[in-house]
């Protein structure tokens, strides 16, 4: 297991993933959507630590705006 893992650090290719692209990856993996083809992409072309951080902040954000959300019901009832 700690084998393939390396040989799959060793292969990642160069190319990075702009922001958008990136965001809309760990969206489309919050509600269990992504190919296979593009999860590869991912993990092939950014550091892990980027996906982990735009991932928190994302996390951070729907918990934030659902919480508005009901402060605004509850206000508004």
């Amino acid at each position: 297991m700690v084998m393939k893992t390396l040989l799959c650090w060793q292969n990642m290719s160069k190319t990075k993933l702009s922001l958008i692209k990136i965001i809309l990856s760990i969206l489309s993996s919050f509600i269990g959507i992504q190919s296979d083809k593009n999860r590869r992409r991912d993990f092939s072309a950014n550091k892990p630590f980027h996906f982990i951080i735009i991932g928190l902040a994302l996390t951070f954000l729907f918990i934030f705006g659902l919480y508005y959300l009901v402060e605004v019901i509850l206000y508004y009832k």
